[in-house]
């Protein structure tokens, strides 16, 4: 089953780290300030889907907002559970599920990331069943942020790294080019598990049959992927704030967003249901 694979794949310890190295760090940067465009309050109560080892939840936590963390993994529970044994951050509850069946009752919180999970359901009905778990346990008038890959990430990627010199990884491309679908047939972990990469027309389609009122489409990465020396240039101010600049400037633009290997799509509970 691709649940169990997507499991193994996690207990390798790979969000331990993964977004503080050079190849994901434009990537834990940029999400981060697109989540703080939607803390309106002071104290939110926040619900992290997939959150993995907790990158957000604990960064959201020191903020001082009110967070509870699920993910399918029991790798990314128990690096959850020690960080914030070990750092003395308590999440509200950390627990392990699967976001298409949620174990919170219905309008309970005010922001909820699904950072993961749609990329990780090959099954068009099971990412709308994820997304309508998520609209159920907000509150009227909460935001809804999902992440999702790009329908041209392994291209971007295959290409930038040189990838495509492995005969199955050019095979593997073909397939996520044809129909989305990526399986990783090989045990070779840079080329990622068992995922679904959309178009933008899908994410689109999808929140709005489930309910939601779709926002906004927003360019995670946009065109700063294609830079090189990331952590040289991080140290450089006024590089950083040019390439922040121009990335916020065309993160919405229809021609480029599905250049961004990931995009973050907002949608909105109705208020009158």
């Amino acid at each position: 089953m691709e649940t169990d694979e997507i499991r193994e794949y996690y207990s390798h310890e790979i969000e331990k780290s993964r977004l503080n190295l050079e190849i994901f760090k434009l990537e834990g940067i940029r999400t981060k300030e697109i989540i703080s465009r939607y803390l309106v309050k002071e104290k939110l109560r926040i619900l992290d889907i997939g959150g993995g080892a907790g990158f957000y939840a604990f960064w959201l936590r020191e903020k001082g907002h009110d967070v509870s963390l699920v993910d399918l993994s029991s790798k990314n529970i128990e690096l959850v559970k020690e960080h914030s044994k070990s750092n003395g951050i308590p999440l509200t509850s950390v627990e392990e599920g699967n976001a298409t069946h949620l174990n919170f009752n219905e309008n309970q919180f005010d922001l909820v990331l699904l950072l993961g999970p749609l990329y990780h359901l090959t099954g068009k009905e099971d990412r709308k069943k994820a997304l309508s778990e998520a609209k159920r346990v907000l509150k009227p008038g909460g935001i809804l942020l999902s992440a999702i890959i790009s329908r041209y990430a392994s291209l971007f990627d295959g290409f930038k790294r040189d990838l495509i010199t492995d005969k199955l990884f050019e095979k593997m491309l073909k397939k996520d080019l044809e129909c989305g679908i990526h399986i990783n047939e090989t045990d070779n972990l840079e080329f990622f598990t068992t995922a679904y990469f959309h178009t933008p027309a899908d994410i689109n389609e999808e929140i709005k049959e489930s309910g939601l009122q779709f926002r906004d489409l927003i360019a995670v990465e946009s065109f700063g992927w294609v830079m090189d020396n990331f952590s040289i240039k991080w140290d450089d101010p006024s590089y950083m704030e040019k390439l922040l600049y121009f990335i916020k400037e065309v993160e919405s633009k229809e021609d480029l967003i599905a250049m961004s290997p990931h995009i973050i799509a907002v949608a909105e509970k109705y208020s009158n249901p």
